[in-house]
């Protein structure tokens, strides 16, 4: 593959003899700084004899994948410097940031972020004792490092973000390190195909560098064991044009830097060529974008064998290549052996500071990829031009009459959002954008793709290289995408169904905790528009799929992050629906989610009723309530309280049962729509405090809690509220299989017969009195499980059923 590169190449060697030479020192600064990340908290210059008391007692970071990672930042360096190149960099290899924070050190954005770590030997001091450290920075690209969306912590989306990034953003190249770890992972694997979805007109580019250095943690990598001919037809079958830069352990160093170069220079040229084309032609195709794959030994430049074992180009050398260095005195000498191999006094002046000639090779300002603004994306965000979402809503003339798709409004909603936001604004989701009753985007945008078409395609594919609907059957790569769009300053939604949403848990835990370190620790990072995620196609509403889809607990997850960043609404209908998502739109570091039924149901609330309903997250319905009748209003003998659509109409189901078996009975009628009001607001800002929480449930009378998720999740929510034992939560309890609604709804007992039966065995004063209705409720089960299993449906009273007040 070398000399068909070389073929490939105008120019196999473009550094000049001093101009490598330079490369390789500042390359060599680099690694000296990884290495005193890791091990060092005094001493940085070697100024002394290295001691005992210089190094860290514990010893946290990887070193197997830093010296890969900052021989592609400052080779990405020099190109930027010549092209005026708008490029960022992502590192995809796990606790790789000594790779990255060394060049980003080297280059004055640490010092100018961080006054303290400043360029001379005191910040660099304080600079190798904060990595790692208790109370300062991890070993990840974390939001404390400039220039870095991508944190690295979870193995699989570097390439995914990389992508997102680059939508929108034409003249952005966004260089990716995959490792070859990470490359296992599945979400990764998926993730290759981004490439079918960039549009060389409107959109950046990305270069994928894939460091084949040999090893995970303890194990071979399987990229690096197969041929060089079956690793190139896996990427020229995933659509790029492969380029391999090989480095030895033995090889000379300047001769990978001229290697190096060469094909990276080729990439970029290449990259702005496709893109030459594709704008002055006006014709968007899907090119074979260039890829590097980057073969270097694991842990290259350090220790080739420590007490007797092979480290360099080894697994050994994955994390810390060598520790006890408080009691091995053999280790501590090695170290400093090998730490002023990279000969500190040529690169660095009496000071501490980098010599004028390095500093020169790194890009000024905003260039440099650790200030470029896109790597802060909240600098560039420009808040959505939003249409009035009360345009979208429902007549409702008497609440509980008339049925309609909940989501079809929303996606109206969104149609003219992307209309008014051409630029950035995009929709993701995996194939069910139709499904979902989102289409109506279709009027303004397609999809978007840029593989090939067939003949059947035409006229009802929907798909266009121009389009800003994405859509692929995988959610770790639309995530992947979102975050990357989201964090350089853009906005989106993301919608999937509600069982499947599992597959991202990971990915939703990694942003939020992003964000929540941002809002809390990280005060130049600016505001970005918040991750909006819509679970649909319910548990409830499984009638086809079964059991397999019938899982509410992402809610549960969500309700585990940080109170600053997490939101979860549960709209009854169309009004409330398009509240919380116009907040979620306009809002800023936020993981909003919104869970809510695809399918036809009853509408409650008018446009006006539900603003005041979402803006206060809980209400008293008084239209199903009669504790307030009258001139003389009394405290409820039973409080009736939901959450979520089929809950919510289930619970007003048994409240009319419950008015017409037993008139005397008050009963208050409370829906919940923001689930985080039911904290207390000492632990979440949208919370009741104590004393609200008893006005509205009362502080001693039965709650019958009708909810869309697990039950216990409410009981966690409420657990410290007054007399918590007497709230009786009905909810999902893994019971289901094909069942019509009502069926499924008697098997989790969240039905109207059942809260009915709730409620007698709660309220003292119905008591033995209420034997009879009990055992008309027990009768309906049995008669309407009955009708389901003989007729595959649900009766028409049920199928018809409207609010009867």
């Amino acid at each position: 593959m070398v000399a068909a590169l070389e073929k490939s190449i105008a120019e196999p060697n473009p550094l000049k003899s001093e101009e490598v030479q330079k490369i390789h020192a500042y390359w060599r600064a680099c690694n000296y700084l990884a290495i005193g990340m890791i091990y060092l908290r005094d001493n940085p210059l070697l100024k002394e004899p290295l001691k005992a008391e210089h190094v860290k007692y514990r010893l946290l970071g990887h070193w197997g994948a830093s010296p890969a990672l900052s021989f592609t930042y400052i080779h990405l360096n020099r190109l930027i410097k010549k092209y005026h190149q708008n490029m960022i960099f992502m590192a995809g290899p796990g606790h790789g940031a000594p790779g990255v924070l060394g060049p980003v050190y080297l280059e004055g954005t640490y010092s100018e972020i961080y006054p303290d770590k400043s360029e001379d030997e005191e910040g660099m001091q304080k600079f190798f004792k904060q990595f790692s450290f208790p109370g300062h920075i991890g070993s990840h690209c974390t939001p404390e490092t400039p220039g870095s969306i991508h944190e690295g912590g979870e193995l699989g989306y570097s390439v995914s973000h990389a992508y997102g990034a680059a939508y929108d953003n034409p003249d952005l190249i966004v260089a990716v390190v995959a490792g070859d770890g990470e490359a296992e992972t599945g979400p990764l694997a998926t993730s290759w195909h981004s490439n079918k979805f960039l549009n060389p007109i409107r959109d950046g580019a990305v270069l994928p560098i894939l460091n084949l250095n040999g090893y995970k943690i303890a194990n071979p990598t399987i990229l690096s064991r197969i041929s060089t001919e079956e690793l190139e037809s896996l990427f020229v079958g995933y659509g790029y044009t492969p380029y391999i830069v090989e480095c030895k352990e033995d090889d000379d160093y300047l001769e990978c830097h001229q290697k190096m170069a060469a094909t990276m220079e080729h990439c970029v040229t290449q990259i702005r060529a496709i893109q030459q084309e594709a704008r002055s032609s006006g014709v968007a195709k899907r090119p074979r974008w260039p890829m590097i794959i980057l073969r270097s030994p694991k842990g290259w430049t350090g220790p080739k064998v420590v007490d007797g074992k092979k480290v360099e180009g080894f697994w050994r050398s994955h994390q810390v290549p060598m520790g006890e260095m408080h009691t091995k005195p053999d280790h501590l000498k090695l170290l400093e052996e090998w730490m002023k191999s990279y000969k500190p006094e040529e690169l660095f002046d009496e000071n501490g500071t980098l010599i004028p000639e390095l500093k020169e090779l790194a890009p000024t300002g905003t260039l440099r990829m650790s200030a470029n603004l896109n790597a802060n994306g909240g600098l560039l965000r420009k808040a959505l031009k939003l249409p009035n979402f009360r345009n979208y809503g429902i007549d409702v003339q008497k609440p509980g009459t008339v049925e309609v798709e909940n989501t079809r409004p929303l996606g109206q909603f969104m149609r003219d959002i992307m209309k008014c936001n051409l630029h950035n604004f995009r929709l993701f989701g995996p194939d069910e954008t139709a499904s979902n009753k989102l289409d109506n985007v279709y009027e303004v945008s397609k999809k978007t793709w840029l593989a090939d078409y067939l003949p059947e395609d035409d006229p009802c594919s929907q798909m266009s290289p121009d389009g800003r609907v994405m859509e692929m059957l995988s959610e770790h790569t639309l995530m992947g995408w979102l975050e990357g769009y989201l964090l350089t300053g853009r906005h989106g939604f993301f919608h999937t169904y509600e069982a499947f949403a599992h597959v991202i848990d990971s990915m939703f835990n990694q942003h939020a905790k992003w964000l929540d370190i941002c809002i809390k620790e990280v005060s130049w990072r600016a505001p970005v528009s918040s991750m909006n995620i819509m679970l649909s196609s319910v548990v409830w509403r499984q009638d086809h799929n079964g059991f397999s889809h019938q899982d509410p607990g992402f809610i549960d997850l969500v309700t585990n992050k940080s109170a600053e960043v997490v939101r979860i609404y549960l709209p009854p209908d169309v009004n409330t629906l398009l509240c919380v998502a116009d907040e979620a739109f306009r809002s800023t570091d936020k993981v909003n989610v919104i869970v809510v039924d695809k399918q036809k149901h009853m509408q409650f609330l008018s446009m006006d009723e539900a603003i005041k309903h979402c803006a206060k997250g809980i209400g008293i319905w008084d239209w199903a309530s009669n504790d307030d009748c009258g001139t003389d209003p009394d405290e409820p003998d039973v409080v009736m309280a939901c959450c979520g659509d089929i809950p919510t109409m289930e619970s007003l189901a048994a409240t009319a049962i419950l008015r017409e078996e037993f008139p005397e009975l008050k009963i208050r009628f409370i829906n919940v729509v923001d689930l985080f009001t039911l904290t207390p607001d000492t632990e979440h800002p949208h919370g009741l405090s104590h004393k609200d929480f008893d006005t509205l449930f009362t502080p001693d009378k039965p709650v019958i809690f009708n909810f869309h998720g697990y039950p216990w999740l409410i009981h966690k929510l409420t657990y410290r509220r007054t007399n918590q034992h007497r709230i009786r939560v009905r909810g999902y309890k893994e019971e289901g299989n094909i069942n019509t609604p009502l069926e499924l709804a008697i098997r989790n007992q969240v039905d109207r017969f059942n809260l009915v039966i709730d409620v007698i065995d709660r309220v003292p004063k119905l008591g033995s009195a209420a034997a009879h209705a009990k055992e008309r409720m027990k009768n309906a089960i049995i008669e309407n499980l009955d009708y389901a299993f003989t007729n595959g449906i649900d009766k028409e009273e049920i199928v018809n059923w409207k609010w009867p007040y």
